[in-house]
């Protein structure tokens, strides 16, 4: 949701796209989107007014708050709705919670962020892959999450995530491995499996959590343009 509002309101702004385009791609398969009551477009228009160039996705959890710079109130807010839209240029950022098939923004204010380089992303996220499918497969994980084994087996047949002109094709691809493989840490510890102990729980835990940062990191770098390769 931040990232398809990320892409296609950063596409939008820079006259990629037609408003039309930035609807349907932004809304995806939900009916609407209002930012302080306000319809998702003339939002949109209004932040361009305010100076803003472009829009950055952030994914943090409690431990990792990536994509975020502060102040405190914006942070706990983001942290609790798992996700985040900086509104680059005007200081802002909006944080989405679902009411029904809407979603409504918040609006905050958001200092200055660091946010993680796409090439730096894409190799932490290379790193991290073969260490964790090793600790997997000694963890038995395609007895106890057979779906997340099938998921890892094929990272390699990926379709491209859906993206709007202008996104470069290095994040397109890089958001597409991040999703797939948060989506693998989701499945692996769904209901945790057979597991039958304690600590077989905890060792499925910690094997998951480098791949889970990794993959928040990478799909953060790859919906934050101040990160973009030129």
């Amino acid at each position: 949701m931040s990232v398809r509002l990320a892409w296609w309101g950063t596409a939008w702004l820079r006259g990629a796209i037609s408003p039309d385009d930035f609807l349907d791609g932004a809304l995806g398969d939900d009916v609407t989107h209002v930012v302080d009551g306000e319809a998702l477009l003339g939002a949109a228009a209004s932040v361009r007014a305010l100076g803003a160039h472009s829009f950055g996705a952030a994914h943090p959890v409690e431990s990792d708050p990536v994509g975020l710079g502060g102040p405190a109130a914006l942070n706990h807010a983001a942290i609790d709705a798992g996700g985040a839209v900086l509104v680059l240029g005007a200081g802002l950022a909006w944080v989405p919670r679902h009411v029904g098939p809407t979603v409504e923004w918040t609006t905050y204010r958001a200092d200055r962020r660091q946010v993680p380089d796409v090439g730096e992303a894409d190799r932490e996220l290379r790193s991290a892959l073969p260490v964790v499918a090793d600790a997997l497969a000694a963890l038995d994980v395609a007895r106890w999450r057979p779906e997340a084994a099938d998921a890892l087996m094929n990272l390699r047949r990926l379709t491209p995530v859906a993206a709007p002109r202008g996104i470069p094709e290095r994040c397109v691809d890089l958001m597409t491995r991040g999703l797939a493989l948060l989506d693998v840490v989701e499945l692996a510890l769904l209901d945790d499996g057979a597991a039958v102990s304690a600590s077989q729980i905890q060792q499925r835990r910690d094997a998951l959590m480098p791949l889970a940062r990794s993959a928040r990191r990478a799909v953060t770098a790859a919906a934050s343009p101040e990160g973009w390769p030129p």
